[in-house]
């Protein structure tokens, strides 16, 4: 079986320079989702055919299981077709599927290719308005005779709910001898590729259809409002899966999902979450307000509380994280971690029931076990040139309002006094302080604004 991806439009109602094919939708563009659903199906081949755009198409879906056609001149989906053909071989069938139609699902393809058999398959719809779709014609038996397009079709055809979505499973050998017998006298001065219908028809080709279980799975993007449609669409679905596999959701058409998400028994996600990537939720994991999570796995039990950005981060079980908290790339959280209000961690391994609960910058650091880092902390890692690592030993306590000019080591058990810059490495066990000596001015007169 051979698949063909029809992607050269140039979709001027999307009011872009980007290629309309390559518009995302879930954080994955329009292409890439038929493209993954195609797989699915393991073709023996599979080519997509670009046109508009045609090398950021090609640059953004490159891949080792695709062969690429172009159609340099846009000239009817028929001629799209043809420029595809020879790459095929001249046996099986071949499926025609379209870069703008994104959530096909991969049941419906396989219904159709089994439907089609030896024949010609049609993937047809029934909508409540069937306007600007092709209509299917069918005769007195019920049997289909051919594909009429809107701007062809007259008043009666116009009535006709039944819609071609484009969709078609077709033999390779029919698909070549027809391709070749297809004209542009209509109103597009097109070469559809429906008219082979009228052909299949004509040398008794038997035709059968299939139908989606629901509309949205054939419906394509023509422009932002129609993308922003099937946008809602694919959350909802997804979100209907979550809540079905056991997640509460506070309110399911708040919740993005751009990526794979996975969750354990008894998670929770507040509203306006948006996860990207692949993020892995464990058992009992409660996902407060308006955060956002990539790339990140997330421990039992751990808490996250509202408005925390997230991403290629690991978070170890029973931890408390947020309100407000950042973590970057390459931090990662032991058991029972408490990372507070504004405290940023990027690149750092912090060990089992450490904390650092209010306004801290941890970079570059390795922390041990119970160390507890005081409000205003932050590790000096960077020294405008090169990045220099922090090692804080299990059981130190970190007074506020410390700088620890890396590299630098913070010994077992330390404790280093609040307001301290720490330059050299700090024994263990011991109290080190870095501070001016205060001093009190007796009489001082506090300046005064000058009076005109």
């Amino acid at each position: 079986m051979n698949i063909i991806i029809l992607a050269a439009g140039q979709g001027k109602r999307m009011y872009s320079n980007l290629p309309k094919v390559l518009h995302p939708l879930a954080g994955k563009s329009l292409a890439a989702h038929i493209i993954d659903t195609a797989r699915s199906l393991a073709p023996g081949k599979m080519i997509v055919v670009s046109g508009h755009g045609g090398e950021v198409v090609r640059t953004s879906l490159s891949a080792p299981d695709i062969c690429w056609a172009e159609q340099a001149q846009q000239l009817g989906t028929g001629h799209a077709v043809a420029q595809a053909m020879p790459m095929l071989g001249a046996g099986g069938q071949t499926l025609v599927l379209y870069g703008d139609v994104p959530l096909t699902r991969p049941e419906t393809l396989e219904r159709l290719l089994q439907v089609a058999a030896d024949g010609l398959g049609i993937l047809t719809v029934n909508m409540n308005n069937p306007s600007g779709y092709g209509r299917i014609v069918r005769n007195a038996k019920g049997e289909v005779e051919r594909i009429v397009e809107e701007k062809d079709a007259n008043a009666a055809q116009k009535t006709i709910c039944e819609v071609n979505t484009g969709i078609m499973a077709i033999p390779t050998a029919h698909l070549a001898r027809w391709l070749g017998q297809l004209k542009n006298d209509n109103a597009q001065g097109e070469y559809y590729l429906t008219d082979i219908v009228a052909l299949a028809v004509a040398e008794g080709v038997t035709i059968r259809t299939a139908q989606p279980n629901n509309e949205w799975e054939v419906l394509g993007v023509n422009s932002k409002v129609q993308l922003a449609e099937l946008e809602r669409q694919h959350q909802r679905n997804l979100a209907e899966g979550l809540l079905h596999a056991g997640v509460r959701l506070a309110d399911p058409a708040r919740i993005d999902v751009r990526g794979r998400l996975t969750c354990g028994r008894d998670v929770s996600i507040d509203v306006g979450c948006v996860f990207e990537g692949m993020n892995e939720l464990a058992d009992a994991v409660e996902i407060g307000p308006y955060c956002v999570l990539k790339n990140v796995r997330v421990g039992p039990g751990t808490r996250i509380a509202a408005y925390c950005h997230i991403e290629e981060a690991s978070i170890g079980p029973d931890g408390v994280i947020g309100p407000y908290a950042r973590l970057r790339p390459g931090a990662e959280l032991g058991a029972e971690v408490h990372i507070g209000n504004f405290v940023e961690v990027k690149k750092s391994r912090i060990g089992d029931k450490s904390k650092a609960n209010h306004l801290a910058y941890i970079g570059d650091a390795e922390i041990g076990q119970r160390v507890n880092v005081g409000a205003g902390t932050i590790t000096c890692n960077y020294d405008g040139a090169n990045k220099f690592k922090t090692i804080i030993e299990d059981d130190v306590f970190i007074g506020s309002d410390t700088q620890l000019v890396a590299p630098v080591i913070v010994g077992r058990g330390a404790t280093l006094g609040a307001g301290t810059t720490l330059t050299k490495n700090a024994p263990p066990d011991a109290l080190t302080v870095s501070r001016a000596k205060q001093v009190t001015v007796s009489n001082w007169q506090r300046p005064v604004k000058a009076t005109k």
